[in-house]
């Protein structure tokens, strides 16, 4: 069944077709991935979906029984409320409904109105409560921010103090609490670290409706998605799989195409040939036969269907202007605090020629701080970092900020580069798509990608034979992340590199460095490898620690904590067995008619069983710290 069935989409915005004859059905249970490079209107299509954008032809049309949720990629921006009340937002008619059962009961208490008919209102409204899952509306709202990394200290935060991606995974914590089921999610990665974006994978695997999703990240497009849709060429190209069958799918397609148009031009060709020389004849029957050969002709030329234009790309070549030594990098025991908040320390790590290396972490644990240091732009409470011999460092800053305000685009090239003419700055300029009138545009109005590419070119230009490099995909659209990696990969330096782009990891990583709070554990090969390493290192025990002088005393404390945990464990399972017979013996006879119609009992009866659910959460709660604790003091054993 369709969910979703765009017929014939056409979107002119003053004259410029954006898009036109696009054309698809997304099914039950599809997860459609759309991707094409900026520009091409793949957020407008959200738009069209949504209904923000009315089309020019054509239509987006929802069945009439699905939910739609939209994660926007600027989502929850300007709200003045707090974390926690944003979340509870999705459930403002659950509040209404609430709060009308505490008026009635006020009501009643007040014996204000007719008894009889606010108790049968109460018990109504209860029993819609309750199938709408009205008695864990709050502990969900709870455990899906907390399970998205958000702190109980962060819940009182209003939203104008967080970060953009603490306003993604609170607006994705709405959609997962919404009950949608068409999810359209634009860029739902952009501002998530891997581990938040693996969170998300796992979500969405067991995720039962149907999504759209726009995004960049080719990696996380394979793991969730089983249909693909391109705009390119203001058109539309669907098909079955993943990103990565597309890509192979689309190179075949590519590939008939051309040799179609190739053999139907040959033909008509011939069949021009043939309509020259019988004309040459100038005999009645030979003019009948051109008369037939041209109407063949005119047949084959209604056939002839061009072969897909190629978008224009970038260009670039990252050229060393010298070679380093053998050894790049070596940094030793290096430390960042800022106040109480330790972003590492015990840091070590070492870099050789041609190395590429790729550092991963959470956010906020102290990456673009790394680079900073080794930058020179912010200073290390400890330690020391010392580069090699005839090292060159360029630097891309994820924040764009080496580009000055108020230039133009050959402006910002020109004064770096004062011996270049205009034309062969407007040249270098070219191959990044900055091109006639573009290089005079304001640096201040160019979009995230277009920035990006400038700080690329700057960075090509400067002759660097190490780069240090953080998060140089994120503003990027995949035709211009796949040009960048094909410079990287013949790159003959050595890369230093912060990214989340796991599929740009793949690509190019030799070594990986993964940053924890008291130090960096090494990993060779790309994220794959890193990924099972890791995974088997969270399945392995930790080796067993060898006798010490105090190993009696300490075998004997980590005994005695094992009996307590154990009898405490035991005592939690007994007791949450309890609280769940006792909740489903409540439930059950919140269910009998001498209960349900009785207002006064409704209530009790609620309040008891949402204390006890509250009170067995937070047992849960303690039993698995209590089972984790027992975990490691198992594993510790001699």
């Amino acid at each position: 069944m369709a969910v979703v069935s765009i017929q014939n989409l056409k979107v002119d915005f003053g004259g410029k077709v954006l898009f036109e004859n696009v054309s698809f059905d997304v099914n039950q249970g599809d997860f459609v991935g759309l991707i094409g490079a900026n520009g091409t209107g793949k957020t407008t299509l959200f738009k069209v979906i949504t209904g923000e954008i009315e089309p020019t032809e054509g239509g987006a049309f929802i069945s009439k029984f699905v939910k739609v949720g939209y994660l926007e990629q600027h989502a929850c921006q300007g709200s003045l409320r707090t974390v926690y009340d944003e979340a509870l937002s999705v459930f403002e008619p659950l509040m209404q409904m609430e709060k009308e059962m505490e008026e009635i009961a006020a009501a009643i208490d007040s014996h204000l109105g007719n008894r009889n008919e606010l108790i049968e209102r109460q018990n109504k409204l209860h029993e819609e409560f309750q199938e709408k899952e009205g008695l864990t509306f709050r502990s969900r709202t709870r455990a899906a921010l907390i399970g998205l990394g958000f702190s109980e200290n962060d819940f009182s935060l209003t939203c104008e103090k967080l970060s953009g991606g603490q306003r993604s995974k609170l607006s994705m914590c709405k959609l997962l609490l919404s009950g949608s089921d068409l999810l359209l999610l634009d860029e739902p990665t952009n501002h998530l670290d891997i581990a938040g974006t693996e969170w998300l994978e796992g979500f969405l695997s067991g995720y039962k409706g149907t999504v759209i999703v726009f995004s960049h990240d080719r990696y996380f497009l394979d793991r969730i998605t089983n249909k693909t849709v391109e705009i390119a060429n203001r058109r539309s190209h669907c098909t079955k799989g993943n990103y990565s069958t597309y890509l192979k799918l689309k190179e075949e397609r590519l590939e008939t195409e051309r040799r179609q148009y190739e053999n139907l031009m040959a033909e008509i060709k011939h069949i021009e040939g043939i309509i020259e020389q019988q004309r040459s004849f100038a005999r009645e029957r030979n003019f009948i036969t051109a008369e037939s050969k041209r109407k063949m002709l005119e047949k084959k030329k209604a056939e002839l269907i061009e072969p897909e234009p190629s978008l224009a790309k970038m260009r670039m070549k990252f050229s060393p202007e010298c070679e380093t030594g053998n050894d790049v990098l070596e940094v030793k025991s290096l430390a960042k605090a800022f106040g109480q908040k330790v972003l590492f320390r015990n840091a070590d790590m070492s870099v050789y020629k041609n190395d590429r290396v790729f550092i991963l972490g959470s956010n906020g644990c102290g990456k673009t701080t790394l680079l900073r240091i080794l930058t020179r732009q912010q200073s290390a409470d400890d330690g020391s970092y010392n580069f090699g011999a005839n090292v060159k460092v360029g630097y891309f800053d994820q924040s764009l900020e080496s580009l000055r305000g108020g230039k133009t685009v050959i402006d910002e090239i020109w004064d770096e580069h004062r011996l270049f003419t205009e034309t062969k700055v407007r040249s270098y300029l070219a191959l990044f798509l900055f091109r006639g009138d573009d290089v005079f545009k304001s640096v201040d109005n160019l979009s995230g990608g277009e920035k990006a590419k400038l700080c690329l070119l700057k960075l090509m230009l400067s002759g660097a034979n190490v780069l240090l490099l953080d998060e140089p995909t994120n503003h990027l659209d995949i035709p211009s992340r796949e040009v960048l990696e094909a410079a990287l990969a013949d790159f003959d330096g050595t890369i230093i590199a912060v990214s989340h782009d796991r599929y740009f990891i793949n690509k190019l990583s030799t070594k990986i460095y993964r940053m924890k709070t008291d130090g960096f554990e090494k990993f060779d090969g790309d994220y794959n490898d890193y990924a099972t390493i890791a995974l088997n290192q969270a399945k392995e025990k930790p080796k067993k620690a060898e006798n010490k002088p105090n190993s009696y005393k300490l075998r004997k404390e980590r005994t005695s904590e094992i009996n307590r945990l154990s009898g405490k464990i035991k005592r939690g399972e007994e007791e949450i067995d309890r609280l769940d017979a006792e909740i489903s013996r409540l439930t059950a006879e919140l269910s009998t008619p001498e209960v349900s119609a009785d207002y006064e009992k409704v209530i009790s009866y609620t309040e008891k069983i949402e204390a006890l659910t509250e009170e067995q959460l937070s047992l849960m709660d303690e039993w698995e710290s209590w089972n984790a604790r027992l975990s490691e003091l198992n594993d510790m054993e001699d």
